[in-house]
């Protein structure tokens, strides 16, 4: 089951966040029929959206990442929000490279304010990228470590930890934090042992208030529906949409995000516009 953990420890002074998200990455691979290294990169993105999807305030909130790298490296797409729906997916030619390009983070309050974030990518380290966007577009200190541990065709474990400073911590509350995260150098080896329940007793037991430490679950849920891809199409006008049956034979649209076809004949498009 995919979790997240989350809870204010050292003094109340860092929020931490502790993720399982392996049944999360198992979902992308069936829906993707991602390769291995795809599925690391994809996983990584994936969990970082249930993180900050899980940060979010207001019930109509969303987040989505995307990595542009260079060169024919291809797209990286994540999204998720209040509820942790969480979905996405990676271009084809990506072959889950990340070097070179920027990553692009968009946090919509669901009051129509979104907040639009960019960083230049330094390397394939998911991790690394998410915590050098908080230090430039946040300017919030953030440790991160997520990982994706792969077996045959499927994911063993996935998930992590992340650590970040509020403001006021005291320099004593740092250095525990610094020295409690050397314990997730290979965070998907710690995942596949202990589970997320098992992180917060082995490594952070009595360090939140009884009934401070909060849980959900994110899940690989996309958002699109037939209704919802109708309103997409309605405004291309009846006529357009008419030429393409004429060319095509109907109107067809892909989903990324679920890798589902949605397809439009002429007696749907009639009964879309009410002929």
């Amino acid at each position: 089951m995919n979790k997240l953990y989350k809870a204010l420890i050292y003094d109340r002074q860092i929020s931490l966040s502790v993720l399982e998200t392996t049944e999360l990455v198992n979902d992308a691979i069936k829906t993707h029929n991602l390769d291995a290294r795809s599925a690391v990169t994809l996983g990584g993105m994936l969990t970082c959206a249930a993180y900050m999807a899980g940060c979010l305030k207001s019930d109509r909130g969303a987040v989505s990442l995307t990595v542009k790298a260079d060169g024919e490296a291809g797209t990286v797409s994540v999204s998720g929000d209040k509820n942790l729906h969480v979905r996405g997916y990676i271009d084809g030619t990506c072959g889950g490279k990340l070097n070179g390009g920027y990553l692009t983070v968009i946090k919509d309050d669901g009051f129509y304010r979104p907040f639009v974030g960019t960083c230049e990518l330094k390397g394939d380290d998911v991790s690394q990228n998410l915590m050098q966007y908080f230090q430039m577009s946040e300017q919030i200190d953030t440790a991160i470590a997520f990982g994706v541990k792969m077996g045959k065709d499927r994911c063993i474990a996935a998930g992590g930890v992340v650590m970040q400073l509020l403001p006021g911590t005291s320099e004593e509350n740092m250095d525990r934090a610094e020295e409690r995260m050397q314990a997730f150098v290979n965070p998907a080896d710690v995942v596949e042992k202990y589970g997320a329940d098992g992180i917060l007793s082995e490594f952070f037991d009595g360090l939140a208030k009884d009934g401070e430490i909060y849980l959900t679950f994110p899940e690989y849920k996309c958002n699109c529906s037939r209704k919802k891809i109708e309103s997409v199409i309605l405004p291309v006008g009846k006529d357009e949409l008419y030429n393409i049956i004429k060319e095509q034979g109907s109107v067809k649209v892909h989903c990324h995000y679920c890798n589902t076809d949605y397809e439009f004949t002429r007696g749907d498009i009639d009964e879309l516009f009410k002929i």
